[in-house]
């Protein structure tokens, strides 16, 4: 048995899986982001757009990471 990984729950598993879709998501209006910022007349109203997207997307990352790792007082 490999005692490297430690176990993980159906539901954290899930969460994982979440986070992964949602950090590529994030990547992708990263990308978008920089993309429209070198057009010739960027559509400022878009790229605002984009950028709350990213920081809500962020937002639920790290909420569902907490949910992953809970805090451990040392």
């Amino acid at each position: 048995m490999n005692d490297d990984q430690p176990f993980l729950s159906e539901e954290e598993l899930a969460l994982q899986a979440q986070v992964k879709v949602l950090r590529l998501e994030h990547a992708d209006l990263e990308a978008s982001i920089e993309a429209l910022g070198h057009m010739p007349v960027p559509d400022q109203l878009l790229i605002a757009r984009l950028k709350r997207k990213k920081l809500l997307l962020r937002d639920e990352i790290v909420q569902i990471e907490g949910r992953i790792l809970p805090d451990i007082i040392a």
